[in-house]
């Protein structure tokens, strides 16, 4: 199954649809996708059915504006789960791999007021001249749990979908020389889709940790990134079981893995050179696809104003 959150020109109310044969089969409002993936698979299957039985509306896709799957998720945790980016990075910084990385999956929050469809523009951070996309796949909870066992953790997912967390590399730099963060590096934009796809129709291609499907993203039709779902260290397995440890997970949740190996543009950089690989600018065009799961494609536009604050210098005698 692969659904969608869509409005058409003539229905402004946004929707949720299965995707069949190139068009959307809504359900009737106000019920939301996360309405539909709250009980789970059984639940899901049923809500296929009575899309495809007694359709709201019927809309080609080509007719649809695609929103973000589940546009306000209650949560967003995005983790760092690829091992190769992770290494990759820590070695082009001089900076050595933390044992804990290998004992623990790690992340941070993100904002769900943040969250933006496929297709949608995405604004600069405000005062970044260090603008990156990141090429990851996520996890929708479906089923809550709290306290769950990675044996037990597909049963609560609902399904996958792309997400790229754009980050402000410079902001983020800064603010995490105090050892917290990342905030406002990677508070202005998510983005998320184009579906959610059902881990059924993912099953031909499971692997150990993942699935063997290819992730690219390229920048005005140029491809930067290159990686592989299965390449993954921490499966989503143990993502959900860290995650909802002395916690709940509920509906809608949003678990991201984290940047693929050259998954961004800060790693390629590092690597092969800034001239190679320039952050974005206005107008750049970014599109980030994973085989089975579509395709987001973005284009870069210009920040807000940067309003300074009331107070934005200290001496050393505290003056």
């Amino acid at each position: 199954m692969r659904w969608a959150t869509f409005q058409t020109s003539n229905i402004t109310t946004p929707l949720v649809g299965l995707l069949r044969d190139g068009a959307l089969y809504a359900l009737p409002p106000p019920e939301t996708l996360i309405d539909v993936i709250a009980d789970g698979d059984a639940g899901q299957a049923a809500a296929a059915q009575r899309a495809i039985r007694e359709p709201f509306h019927v809309a080609e896709l080509g007719d649809a504006e695609l929103l973000a799957p589940i546009p306000r998720p209650p949560s967003v945790r995005d983790f760092m789960a690829f091992e190769n980016h992770y290494v990759t990075s820590m070695a082009a910084l001089g900076v050595p791999t933390h044992p804990l990385y290998y004992q623990q999956p790690v992340f941070y929050f993100s904002n769900p007021a943040a969250i933006q469809g496929p297709a949608e523009d995405v604004r600069m951070a405000p005062g970044s001249t260090a603008f990156d996309y990141e090429l990851e796949v996520a996890a929708v909870i479906g089923r809550p749990g709290s306290n769950i066992s990675p044996a037990e953790a597909q049963d609560h997912i609902a399904g996958y979908t792309i997400l790229s967390d754009w980050s402000a590399r410079d902001v983020q730099e800064a603010e995490m020389s105090f050892q917290i963060g990342p905030a406002k590096g990677k508070d202005t934009a998510t983005s998320l889709g184009p579906y959610l796809v059902s881990k059924d129709e993912l099953a031909p291609y499971a692997t150990e940790r993942g699935f063997d499907l290819a992730m690219t993203a390229s920048v005005n039709g140029v491809q930067y990134s290159s990686g592989n779902w299965s390449s993954l260290y921490w499966s989503f397995a143990d993502l959900i079981a860290y995650a909802s440890r002395g916690t709940t997970l509920v509906p809608g949740d949003v678990v991201g893995a984290g940047t693929v190996g050259t998954g961004c543009i800060i790693e390629l950089s590092r690597v092969h050179g800034a001239e190679r690989y320039p952050y974005l600018v206005e107008n750049d065009v970014v599109e980030l696809t994973i085989a089975e799961l579509g395709s987001i494609t973005a284009t870069v536009t210009a920040a807000q104003e940067l309003i300074p604050l009331s107070r934005t210098s200290r001496s050393a005698d505290g003056r």
